[in-house]
This record gives structure tokens, sequence and C-alpha cells, in this order.
């Protein structure tokens, strides 16, 4: 059970992405419903074109306190997609954010930075993952409040791969 590991995008990179702050996702105009995802669309202040991101929000079946935004877009350039997740605040940064896709781990993601909505962690999605999460069934994402104690939080990859294709 070999996997690619997650990538870390660049400081680089990521200052160059025209991204959607937590608020305009949620003021955003819902364009289309890909199984469990939506592709949202908004133009953010100082924007001069509209921008699109596939998301879906979850909750920790156990833990209703605890929710994840799921988020993907394409770089400002169009040269790249990004996976990015916003956790809550109160989550242990230094174990970052583990990835398990149909009880396979598939790796690791690090937080890169925090905001007073969450902490968010951040990958290129390179072609491999982006089979993974399109063939697959369910993903779970691990937060972790201490060292010892993950928070499995389950994610529906239902309509990941049609609208990942959909995504402008």
């Amino acid at each position: 059970m070999v996997s690619s590991p997650l990538k870390i995008g660049t400081m680089a990179g990521m200052l160059a992405l025209a991204c959607l702050p937590a608020a305009a996702q949620q003021t955003g105009k819902i364009k289309s419903t890909h199984g469990a995802w939506s592709i949202v669309c908004d133009t953010p202040a100082g924007a001069t074109a509209e921008q699109c991101a596939m998301m879906q929000n979850v909750v920790a079946e156990d833990r209703p306190e605890i929710g994840l935004s799921v988020v993907v877009l394409r770089t400002a350039d169009n040269k790249a997609e990004i996976l990015r997740v916003l956790a809550p605040l109160g989550v242990l940064l230094p174990n970052g954010l583990g990835l398990n896709v149909d009880g396979k781990d598939i790796g690791r993601a690090y937080f890169v930075r925090c905001f007073q909505d969450g902490c968010y962690a951040e990958v290129i999605l390179e072609k491999p993952l982006i089979q993974t999460l399109s063939t697959g069934t369910s993903a779970t994402f691990i937060v972790f409040q201490t060292p010892e104690e993950g928070i499995g939080i389950p994610v529906d990859l239902k309509g990941f791969g049609e609208g990942f294709a959909a995504l402008p």
C-alpha cells in the first residue's frame, strides 16, 4: 500500500493564489452541485473576474463542534489546482492534517497559516491524488487536539471527479 505523499505548495505559489476568503465562500453563488460537492463562485474585492471553487463543509460525526471546509480551486494563473482545508482554531498545528481515502493512508498536509476563522492546510493537487479522490468513495481528514487524540472527519467523495472536471 504505497501511496504518494501530499505535496505542500510553496509560499510563492500561495501568495500568487487568487483565493476566496471564508466569508466569500459562504456568500458566493452555487453554480452547480456534483454529489456532495458544490461549485461556488464569487468576485472577491479587488478582483476583476469571478472566481470559483469546489467545496464541501463537514463535521465530525461524534464531535459536532469540530468541522472542516474542504475547498478545491485553481490558481489564478490556471497552472495548478489546490486542495485547501479550513480547520477550526484549537487544533494542534505541528501534527498537521492527515488524510485517508477508503481506509488507506494518503499522507499529511501541514497548516500554513491561521486567521480568526481557523487554520488552513493546503496542498497542490497532483494527478495521483486527483485520481485517488475521484475514484474513492470516502475520505477521512484527521485533525489533532492533543498529540494522542486524532479526530477523524468524514468527507463524501461522491461527485468529486465530476465536480473537478466542471471546475472553471
